[in-house]
């Protein structure tokens, strides 16, 4: 079998505007063709829609969407003597705010007909107030695990 290509830790910087390193992680991911501005510049719109609507602000809304979308159990496949099984496995702290980021930023561009920072702040109010697409797929990811249960002894 063979071994697995080195991960290196990557430093993330934090934003410009807030200095929060959970901001410069989003705006690393909702990044298209490197135009790192844009990207800043949505984010920062959509915490101005969120404070508008919410009267909250935009980065509270932010983190408590991350924390409430962060998944606690994910699903592995494991061949088990020629057979798959998604086998639940337990998700370590870096990897459950990546997962949430990226349902977010997916749940964000399923959405049709408007602008990226209105659909990113729907979304994230959604979130924050544990419904929405985002919320959806964290569901559906606990509820596949615990139909799973039974091949925990597997990981």
């Amino acid at each position: 079998m063979p071994r697995r290509k080195r991960v290196y830790q990557k430093n993330v910087k934090p934003d410009s505007k807030y200095g929060n390193v959970l901001v410069g992680k989003f705006t690393a991911k909702i990044l298209k063709e490197g135009k790192k501005t844009l990207a800043e510049k949505i984010i920062y719109e959509s915490f101005d829609i969120i404070h508008e609507k919410t009267k909250k602000g935009g980065l509270n809304i932010f983190e408590q969407a991350i924390k409430n979308v962060s998944p606690l159990v994910e699903l592995k496949s494991r061949r088990v003597g020629g057979s798959n099984y998604q086998v639940p496995i337990p998700v370590a702290g870096e990897r459950r705010v990546i997962l949430a980021i990226r349902w977010i930023k997916k749940a964000a561009d399923s959405k049709k007909g408007r602008k990226m920072a209105e659909k990113l702040a729907d979304e994230l109010i959604d979130a924050s107030n544990k419904v929405g697409v985002a919320m959806k797929k964290r569901e559906e990811v606990h509820r596949m695990a615990e139909a799973n249960k039974a091949f925990a002894h597997f990981a």
